[in-house]
């Protein structure tokens, strides 16, 4: 449908009048919600964004009056385009989101349809209660959603689906009648006239159809396709919500939901079934679900390969899968006391090896351990289409489901159809009740490929009708199998189904197109990769062949919002700020892949709207480890930057922070003139304007004396003619040379007393220092940062190819030599230099492994709090952080849970950032940081993050390097500000 400019117009006039809440009419916003976590694309009309049910009330009128359809949305994860749509899209996620009420003892609880499943369950969990609905996306869906797709979970043979869970629901009716969909005894008299109607038509509908109701309606419990007329009682009272849920949003709009709660089990124990093959897994299916578990979920060999090779994943493959299993079933059971759970696992065991399979059950009892493996599997979807290139398992046959009797013969079928279309197929999830998760690996920008959609999902319902199973198991219909519901379910149902849809909205405005009277499911002018997809040509600054093009990388994004979670991890630090879809990766992903294909117009990638779309993004590169598919949001960033600035231009402010490196070096007696900007009243105020940086915060102090690796320069800046097994490479950063330098002297004091040969390699011209180029690449100014590079591998070229490691102190400049690098100067050089450059951390770490790390150190007993840099967590490094602190005598080290600290290089003092800096810091970091005793050391490595910390909490962290030189032996100690013990100021080296 082509967009009515004078409609939109005149629609969002109307919304702005009525509402409190935004009303959204750009290209870049309307494109972010143009998608959900299917292969499907539509461009809205415009998006709402309500602040309160009043609002939506006003939206719907308006809605209704101007002809224009109206789609809910949550977390936007639908798998089958629900909440894709040509009108306006409503999106509840970022302020209808509170718990409204919670009643203990009934163990019910009221929420708004935007609240998150795992927020709600971490309040549940103070009451020993939770919410049992599970699906892998609790970090993000919202329970709108599970209930508008009737959504389901790992744990369903035990709790059931939403249908089973759903108390009762506040709806929105598309004549603006608010009605309370719940048990219809409770109605009465009370109940509006528009409800009690409608209640008496599906009685009539019910009736009328129980015949081909008890016929075609699956016996199977993970059944959601169509409108559940087959909760209707035509005679008896029954729960009306029943009707709603797995509606999609066809019906009412969900204003409130009442859900029923369980008691958390006090001890679960995890049986890990390892099988020499796929169809093994499935033919023991049904002896282990025997056992009474409460949850059997498949890992299939693909996921295996694939979660080995992402950095996240690969530390708990190699914990608990042994070998190269074909299959793999998660077997759980939960309970009361750990013992009887223990001899679960035995007697699991011992089913196994009836089965042929002895020895064959990793037993996993350590709450932990438990959580680590379900997080592989929760992150299945996002593990499987981690696959780099344009062919990726796509949902068209996702959740069928079959009785477990059937389970194997349909696997194995299936492999059959997908090999006759030469392709294979993916398989995992919820093997407990006969409903995988089953994608064929296509090309949807292939005709050949769109072409095989309709054949695979036609052959493969054939054989789920055939078992009695259901085409429509766990993630609904949406535009992918609503077509498919006639052959399935018959005529006759179908008819009711139009016959419902039409007495709740006979105007057509709640979300059309799904259920009944869909598209074509394969439909490529409704694709997110259409007919005429294309990416516009593009010369890059960065290397993205690793992609296959920068195009690549981008679409590696599939939508699925892992990056929407708001706690544990780092990912996504703005949007857990403003809970805005501009403001998370997957937003940003999605106005870069229609920027580059010229959906947004001409210039799309340099506008003003894409800019403000990457402006929050502290480029934390806490989506390079946490999204499962690995989008770089802060590398491509740095792409973009670089393409606007060829054509834009760049500001003073920005110029300055750039060639910072050059700067310092060339400012001398200058630096101590600007340490002068925060100890002259008023000064900072007066320049704030001018110089664009924030008057509420103090800029780095430049130190009096720089580090310089003046004391035996020659020795130090050349490698050594002997063995490098003592040898190391200091790599001293702009920021730790010039405004830390206690970092850098300390890092020498304490390598020299653990018995270290410190050199500190120099630049071939001998002209300045080297440098990783960070501040060139935060401004996007590559030609630099690609000069400073090549500079740097030179000098350090000699070092490495001589097996010595590269230590440096900064996490996101040392890291620049792993990452950036590579991709700046791609070749053996850059990869080399990247293989043995180590954090400081890292080094320590790597030492102690190898029985070679014993400075002579003092047992002082102290507590420290640990707050990681985001690149430390991105790349890995925060083990080695634990590893190295952990070692000192007397040091006792807990890390802080938080994301980005907020200061992210210069991003905290630039005046426009000042306050979502702060906020980023204020959930975790800084209040636990303030909580903390005078005598507990605060230790970030992160030049940064220091910052952050002691303007934010007054107190000064520590380096590791600065604890460890505190506690050398041979050094007096004294008390710093803070309270922590630090190495006396030495005089430079």
């Amino acid at each position: 449908m082509r967009r009515d400019p004078v409609l939109a117009s005149r629609v969002a006039a109307r919304l702005r009048g009525a509402i409190a809440g935004d009303v959204l009419v750009d290209r870049t916003t309307r494109g972010m919600y143009a998608t959900d976590a299917s292969i499907y694309q539509i461009m809205p009309l415009g998006v709402v964004i309500p602040r309160s049910a009043s609002d939506v009330e006003a939206t719907i009128a308006i809605a209704r009056e101007e002809g224009v359809p109206v789609t809910a949305r949550g977390g936007g994860t639908s798998q089958c385009g629900q909440t894709v749509n040509f009108g306006l899209i409503v999106d509840l996620s970022p302020h209808l989101r509170e718990i409204v009420s919670l009643d203990v003892a009934a163990r019910r609880v009221r929420v708004q349809p935007g609240v998150v499943l795992d927020a709600l369950n971490r309040e549940l969990k103070r009451h020993g209660l939770f919410f049992p609905v599970d699906p892998s996306t609790a970090s993000r869906c919202t329970i709108g959603g599970m209930t508008a797709n009737n959504s389901s979970g790992a744990r369903s043979i035990r709790y059931g689906i939403m249908a089973d869970n759903v108390a009762g629901i506040d709806a929105v009716l598309a004549d603006g009648t608010r009605a309370y969909f719940g048990d219809t005894a409770l109605a009465n008299g009370t109940a509006p006239t528009r409800y009690r109607e409608l209640i008496a038509q599906m009685r009539s509908i019910a009736a009328r159809e129980a015949d081909e109701i008890a016929a075609r309606v699956p016996k199977v419990q993970r059944h959601v396709g169509g409108y559940a007329i087959h909760t209707v009682d035509p005679e008896r009272d029954f729960n009306a919500a029943k009707l709603l849920v797995g509606s999609e949003g066809t019906l009412a709009f969900f204003t409130a939901i009442d859900l029923a709660l369980q008691p958390l089990p006090r001890a679960k124990a995890l049986g890990v079934c390892h099988f020499p093959s796929f169809s093994d897994a499935m033919r023991s299916t049904e002896a282990l679900v025997a056992l009474g578990p409460v949850a059997v979920e498949l890992v299939d060999r693909t996921m295996i390969e694939l979660s080995r090779e992402i950095a996240e994943f690969a530390p708990i493959m190699a914990a608990y899968v042994r070998g190269e299993p074909g299959s793999l079933l998660l077997v759980e059971f939960a309970g009361d006391e750990p013992a009887p759970l223990a001899q679960r696992l035995d007697d699991l065991d011992d089913t196994m090896a009836s089965l042929g399979f002895p020895g064959a059950v990793v037993k996993l009892t350590d709450p932990a351990q438990q959580a680590q493996m379900w997080h592989v599997r929760a992150q299945g979807l996002n593990i499987m289409t981690s696959m780099r290139g344009d062919a990726k398992p796509v949902s068209i046959i996702e959740d069928c489901a079959v009785p477990l009797a059937h389970l194997a013969d349909y696997t194995d079928r299936l492999n059959a159809i997908f090999a006759r279309y030469g392709t294979t197929g993916t398989f995992y999830a919820h093997a407990s009740v006969g409903c995988l998760h089953v994608r064929p690996v296509l090309n949807v920008k292939r005709d050949e490929d769109v072409g095989k959609l309709r054949s695979i999902a036609e052959e493969a319902f054939a054989i789920v009708r055939e078992y009695g199973g259901a085409h429509s198991g766990e993630h609904g219909d949406g535009i992918v199998r609503s077509e498919f519901h006639e052959e399935m379910l018959g005529t006759r149902l179908v008819a009711a189904f139009r016959e419902i849809k039409h007495a709740f909205d006979p105007g057509n405005v709640f979300n059309p197109g799904k259920i009944v009277d869909p598209p074509k499911m394969d439909d490529r002018t409704l694709f997110r990769y259409g007919p005429e997809y294309a990416p516009q040509p593009l010369a890059t600054q960065l290397d993205w062949s690793e992609w296959g093009g920068f195009a690549g990388a981008i679409e590696m994004c599939n939508n699925n919002g892992a990056c929407r979670k708001a706690d544990g991890g780092a990912m996504c630090p703005s949007y857990r700020v403003t809970a805005d879809e501009h403001d998370v990766t997957r937003g940003r992903a999605n106005a870069l892949r229609l920027a580059i294909t010229g959906q947004l117009g001409p210039d799309a990638l340099t506008s003003d709207e894409l800019d403000d779309a990457l402006d929050l993004c502290v480029s934390c590169k806490a989506c390079r480890r946490e999204c499962p598919t690995g989008v770089d949001m802060a590398k491509m960033k740095i792409e973009v930057l670089a393409q606007r600035r060829a054509v834009r231009g760049v500001s003073l402010r920005d110029r300055i922070v750039a060639a910072l490196p050059h700067l310092a070096h060339r400012a001398g007696a200058l630096r101590r003139l600007a340490n002068l900007r925060d100890r002259i009243p008023g000064f900072a105020r007066a320049t704030e304007g001018a110089s664009g940086f924030t008057s509420r915060r103090a800029l780095p102090r430049w130190h009096a004396t720089p580090f310089r690796d003046d004391r035996n320069a020659a020795r130090r800046a050349t490698p050594s003619s002997g063995s490098a097994d003592r040898e190391v490479v200091l790599f001293v950063d702009t920021f730790n040379r010039y405004f830390e330098a206690d970092v850098a002297r300390a890092a020498v004091r304490v390598l020299d007393a653990a018995g270290y040969d410190v050199r500190c390699a120099a630049a071939r011209d001998g002209a300045r220092p080297l440098c990783c180029g960070r501040t060139f690449l935060t401004k996007g100014d590559v030609t630099q940062a690609r000069a400073e590079a090549e500079r740097t591998i030179a000098a350090l070229l000699p070092f490495v190819r001589r097996g010595v490691p590269v230590v440096g102190l900064e996490p996101s400049c040392l890291l620049t030599l792993r990452d950036e690098f590579v991709s700046l100067v791609p070749g053996e050089a850059s990869r080399a230099v990247a293989g043995a450059a180590l954090l400081f951390e890292e080094f320590v770490a790597r030492e102690l492994d190898a029985a070679r790390w014993a400075p002579p150190l003092r047992t002082e007993p102290r507590r420290a709090l640990l707050h990681g840099h985001c690149h430390q967590k991105a790349f890995g490094a925060m083990p080695a952080v634990m590893r190295a602190l952990r070692a000192i005598p007397g040091l006792d080290v807990e890390p802080i849970e938080s994301s980005c600290c907020g200061m992210a290089g210069m991003f905290g003092y630039e005046r426009e950032h000042y306050d979502v800096s702060m906020a980023m810091a204020e959930p975790d970091l800084l209040p636990a940081v303030r909580a903390a005793s005078a005598e507990t050391l605060v230790v970030a490595d992160g030049v940064s993050c220091k910052h952050q910390i002691e303007h934010g909490a007054h107190r000064r962290p520590l380096h590791v390097a600065e604890v460890y030189a505190g506690l050398l032996e041979a050094t007096p100690a004294r008390e710093s500000p803070a309270g922590a013990v630090s190495g006396a100021d030495r005089p430079a080296r």
